[in-house]
């Protein structure tokens, strides 16, 4: 990013402050932009889920993964939690959607209580052996009780697709029959759904997997305690990425939590988060790969009201990416993000992913 007339204000600017001059451009089309990071972190869209309890759980993990992000789980879910969560995001398919499966005896309560979990709105009706004998979607229950049987509302005319489907061919195969979604099934048992929008979807965007084509996850980790010990049981999980997270990362306490992580992963190690160029030079020199940026500028953070402290966003993205070049790292705009037009803003002053939180929450 340059300013109009190379002049750097003399003051520190927010989103707010700033918009983007067109430009002439040579691009014909969007399918021709890779905005895939810089980073090495293994994702192939510049976009981060918070490390929020109220947005950043399994299933947004999942999805995000799926059309190319990364989701930080954050640091207080407990361990035993956190093996599980990772057990799940890395036993989900690339490609087909976890199913809502309810049996025919359940009711219309029942399945309108978890249809709007999954972005497909669609429940698989099964049998004691998870073959399918029916599908419920939210048109069906319309004008019935709410404790009607699904065995009285459900289609019992089932279209399955096989585990091993091409995803053009079937693609064509539910337009054609004007179905919006479908069970998968591996030995007639129901593993997954497909939707027309989610094959299109993933015709378009490249999933963030690890060397097994897993998908990736990553986890917050505090710098209180043994961070060592910590970060060693994450790892052993599966987790992919180590987030060293705590309000403040200019510290010595974070710069000796790097020093201690930084011999066991073996990817980037981010840390963080810090709003100023000098906060880069110490956490990159203790051994941080992505150093995260931001105090205060997210929704739900109280720092700024709080203590007073504090930096404008686009200010601290342009001084801290700026000091990561040159030293080889990378940055992640941590917070702030209010509308679309706020994430192009952090990219094109330096960052290399951007963090949502209240955006997606409740999603």
């Amino acid at each position: 990013m340059r300013f109009i007339n190379d002049t750097l204000p003399g003051h520190d600017l927010t989103y707010n402050d700033v918009f983007l001059v067109p430009q002439k451009s040579d691009i014909e089309s969007r399918f021709s932009v890779d905005l895939t990071p810089g980073d090495n972190s293994g994702a192939t869209a510049p976009l981060i889920v918070a490390n929020m309890n109220a947005v950043a759980g399994r299933r947004m993990a999942e999805t995000v993964a799926r059309r190319g992000g990364l989701t930080v789980l954050p640091q207080d879910v407990p361990m035993s939690v956190l093996k599980e969560i990772i057990s799940y995001i890395k036993s989900r398919h690339l490609v087909y959607e976890t199913p809502l499966l309810l049996e025919p005896n359940n009711t219309i309560a029942d399945a309108m209580n978890i249809i709007h979990k999954r972005s497909h709105r669609a429940v698989i009706i099964v049998d004691q052996t998870l073959a399918p004998v029916g599908i419920f979607q939210e048109r069906d229950g319309r004008g019935y009780d709410r404790f009607t049987p699904l065995s009285k509302v459900m289609s019992a005319e089932v279209v399955a697709i096989k585990e091993s489907f091409d995803i053009k061919k079937s693609y064509n195969f539910l337009y054609q029959r004007h179905l919006s979604a479908a069970p998968v099934v591996a030995k007639n048992k129901v593993v997954g759904v497909v939707t027309q929008k989610g094959m299109l979807r993933s015709t378009i965007y490249t999933p963030a997997t690890d060397k097994r084509d897993h998908l990736l996850v990553a986890v917050a980790v505090g710098i209180n305690g043994d961070v060592a010990a910590k970060v060693s049981e994450v790892l052993k999980m599966g987790a992919d990425i180590i987030v060293l997270d705590t309000a403040h990362g200019h510290q010595s306490k974070m710069i000796q939590a790097i020093k201690s992580a930084k011999p066991l992963v073996k990817t980037p190690l981010v840390a963080g988060n810090v709003a100023t160029g000098e906060a880069v030079k110490d956490l990159v020199a203790a051994g941080a790969d992505i150093i995260k940026v931001g105090v205060g500028p997210g929704a739900m953070c109280t720092t700024r009201m709080m203590t007073g402290v504090g930096r404008p966003q686009l200010s601290a993205i342009l001084d801290c990416s700026a000091a990561a070049k040159n030293l080889g790292a990378h940055v992640w705009a941590d917070g702030g993000i209010r509308y679309p037009r706020d994430a192009a803003l952090a990219l094109a002053a330096g960052a290399s992913s951007a963090f949502f939180g209240s955006l997606w929450a409740g999603t």
